[in-house]
């Protein structure tokens, strides 16, 4: 019998401890690895950063297979980065994981991989990938225009144009999905 009386029955002391204990030691990768397998749990594993000076442009986006591209002005802010980092997720994972790519003094700060798709922000930035994509990736795929950032952040007519390119996009994607 314990503090607790004979109506409510409780594990030992020593058997309470010993519970807490094994959230402190250190599991094995392979342990972890079966134990979140067993729970339905997709571990994430961080990407390294590009080696070049590519800017965003994704190491992983750079491959064939590429659905989207997101073409932005160099030096955007942190702020503007967000509010499209949100837009695109209120969009979905396709446009949430887009490779992004900048234009710096009206070139392409790297090489645009062929996708479908391609979100442009601003005109200067439609002339650049327009200037270096060949012209039969130019005819397949589809090509959105939106406002510059600084712009989408600050007027509400720009971010309502920005909802209506996005869903333009998703729509024409979802078009070449079926």
């Amino acid at each position: 019998m314990d503090h607790l009386g004979t109506g409510h029955p409780s594990a030992s002391g020593k058997a309470q401890r010993g519970m807490s204990l094994g959230a402190h030691q250190p599991v094995s990768p392979s342990h972890r690895a079966r134990v979140l397998r067993a729970l339905g749990v997709t571990p994430w594993v961080r990407r390294t950063a590009a080696s070049d000076a590519a800017g965003p442009v994704a190491a992983s986006n750079a491959g064939a297979g590429v659905t989207c591209v997101v073409v932005l002005p160099q030096g955007c802010s942190t702020r503007e980065l967000d509010l499209l980092g949100r837009a695109f997720n209120a969009f979905g994972a396709m446009l949430a994981r887009a490779a992004r790519v900048t234009v710096k003094d009206g070139q392409l700060a790297g090489d645009v991989p062929e996708a479908r798709a391609y979100l442009v922000f601003g005109e200067a930035q439609a002339h650049a990938l327009g200037r270096t994509l060949p012209p039969a990736v130019m005819h397949r795929a589809q090509i959105v225009l939106a406002d510059e950032p600084a712009l989408v952040l600050t007027r509400a007519d720009a971010k309502r144009r920005l909802w209506s390119a996005l869903r333009t996009l998703r729509r024409g994607l979802a078009a070449t999905d079926g």
